[in-house]
């Protein structure tokens, strides 16, 4: 099962807030770098499910296997997004109340580097596809791969760089 989302309380933090609670806004900062975490993995997991899906779509027949593969990029999609609404609170969360300007930054920097992952991953989903993209070009697939493995070590990067920092932080 994928999930993205915390589990937030219904209460408003103070009486006539507008702006509802966030499940992390007292926490340590050692458990929001291990939300990241928690965040990434499943970033890294609805990927896998992503490219499964595509994999069976392409073995099915575009027109067997579309409507299924079309329902896994739906599901993914949401988890995606939730994952990054959730980052971005933990950016701002860090950037402002908490004044860790620098932990703000790796996690932009992740949330800015998944962005690309994600829009390589699927352009070259499309350009993979025989007949959809009408781009079989070899060689410019090859680059969208070496680009999805540098930005996966960029991403792992960051992510050692955030916790190392985040260490120094406390």
């Amino acid at each position: 099962m994928l999930t993205a989302t915390a589990e937030v309380p219904t209460t408003a933090d103070a009486p006539g807030s507008a702006e509802p609670p966030w499940a992390w806004r007292d926490a340590p900062i050692a458990t929001l770098v291990r939300r990241i975490q928690q965040l990434q993995n499943e970033r890294a997991q609805a990927f896998r499910r992503l490219d499964q899906a595509h994999r069976q779509y392409l073995r099915s027949g575009q027109h067997h296997g579309f409507p299924r593969y079309r329902s896994v990029v739906h599901e993914v999609t949401q988890v995606f997004a939730a994952a990054s609404r959730e980052v971005l609170a933990v950016e701002a969360e860090l950037a402002g109340p908490r004044a860790q300007l620098m932990l703000a930054r790796h996690v932009r920097s992740l949330q800015e580097l998944e962005q690309t992952r994600l829009a390589t991953v699927a352009l070259l989903q499309v350009m993979g596809t025989p007949g959809v993209s009408g781009q079989e070009d070899p060689e410019k697939l090859r680059q969208l791969k070496i680009k999805v493995i540098k930005t996966m070590e960029a991403i792992s990067e960051v992510l050692q760089e955030l916790r190392f920092d985040a260490e120094s932080a406390e």
